[in-house]
């Protein structure tokens, strides 16, 4: 197998895959840059393409069929941004990423403790020595009722962490684990919206999932309650998620992912005009926590991604099974 790996950090994801290639014998070639048609002859000579979360259109795609790329693995467990049934009609196999969740779900906790605490307040009035307490009253998450969307692999991780702290727990999700039961109670979505302090989100990203918290979703959320999303962008309806807290509705809500952030985040954007003025208007309310998509980033969460994408292509190669396979657009 020959392996080209697009968007490639050297300062931790280079490592991993120098010692995976040392470790089950391949060879590679990399680039910092992210895919585009320009630098698509970089792949050349390579039937394996590792990425990020890029978008990989019919014309990127076409490209790579023509240089001889037979599968792709994006390095992410989400691959909305890959036109999976194009590929497949190229012949092309598609894989994802897995990883533990403690790194996911750590960052969720810290979330809603920051969102609970006022962080974003208390550090942008403290930076200008504004030392004062008016308006920085904050609540522990004890005292709260925590509604969880989705008990996944993620959901229900964050769900062992959140009985440490002896909140209240109400989950929802079309398909109940016995082991949440013990810990949580399931109910349906209105009933937890209604009734939850915080609403945290962790289904996936499936088309039928696209706005499924909307503004009527919203509307029936709690006053004052705090909307947590490390899952999706594309989950939350933002325009409707900004009327809720400039209406006072919501009291908040800490995001690690919003909608149209492909090709924004993972690198230096500092001297940019960026064209998502949804991220633009969050920012700048005080009540919003918005991080760019890097709950994942922990050491063992990176290594995993890289591993698990890489035995995925080696799997490929061999035309055997791999569980990362992508099934279905």
């Amino acid at each position: 197998m020959k392996l080209f790996a697009f968007a490639l950090r050297p300062f931790d994801e280079l490592g991993y895959l120098e010692e995976l290639s040392r470790e089950l014998g391949f060879e590679f070639g990399w680039t910092a840059e992210y895919p585009t048609l320009e630098n698509a002859h970089l792949a050349s000579g390579a039937d394996m393409l590792s990425i990020i979360t890029n978008p990989m259109t019919p014309e990127l795609l076409d490209r790579y069929h023509e240089l001889g790329v037979r599968a792709i693995a994006t390095r992410s467990i989400g691959y909305d941004h890959i036109d999976v049934e194009y590929a497949r009609a190229l012949g092309m196999r598609i894989a994802h990423a897995a990883y533990p969740p403690e790194g996911v779900a750590d960052y969720t906790i810290m979330l809603m403790l920051m969102a609970l605490r006022r962080a974003k307040l208390v550090f942008r009035q403290a930076a200008a020595q504004d030392f004062g307490l008016e308006g920085k009253l904050g609540r522990s998450l004890a005292s709260c009722t925590v509604g969880v969307v989705g008990t996944g692999a993620i959901g229900s991780r964050v769900i062992r962490e959140l009985a440490g702290f002896g909140c209240r727990i109400l989950a929802c999700d079309p398909y109940p684990r016995d082991d949440v039961r013990n810990l949580a109670e399931y109910v349906e979505l209105e009933e937890l919206l209604a009734s939850a302090d915080i609403v945290t989100l962790h289904a996936p990203g499936l088309p039928e999932n696209r706005h499924m918290i909307g503004a009527a979703e919203l509307a029936g959320m709690k006053t004052g309650a705090i909307l947590v999303n490390a899952a999706r962008g594309m989950l939350v309806d933002t325009a409707a998620l900004v009327d809720a807290i400039e209406s006072g509705h919501l009291g908040g809500a800490a995001l690690d992912t919003i909608e149209h952030e492909s090709n924004l985040y993972y690198r230096d954007a500092s001297r940019e005009v960026l064209p998502n003025r949804d991220r633009a208007v969050l920012m700048a309310l005080p009540n919003v926590i918005v991080s760019p998509h890097m709950a994942f980033y922990t050491a063992e969460d990176v290594e995993h991604m890289v591993r698990s994408t890489t035995e995925a292509l080696l799997a490929f190669s061999r035309g055997e099974d791999t569980p990362y396979e992508v099934r279905k657009g």
